[in-house]
């Protein structure tokens, strides 16, 4: 099996389906996805301590 042809049936696949889920709140799932980028940006600038 080819990967365009996988990736045409992946793609198939998303348009029969409908693409969003109900319980998939784009609102909560940006704001949850910020928060964890800021946590990982002060863990990583606590641990940088050679200036």
């Amino acid at each position: 099996m080819s990967i365009p042809s996988t990736a045409a049936q992946l793609v198939n696949l998303a348009e029969a389906e409908g693409g969003n889920h109900d319980s998939l709140n784009p609102a909560v799932t940006g704001g949850a996805a910020l928060v964890i980028l800021l946590l990982l940006l002060w863990i990583t600038t606590r641990f940088n301590r050679d200036r």
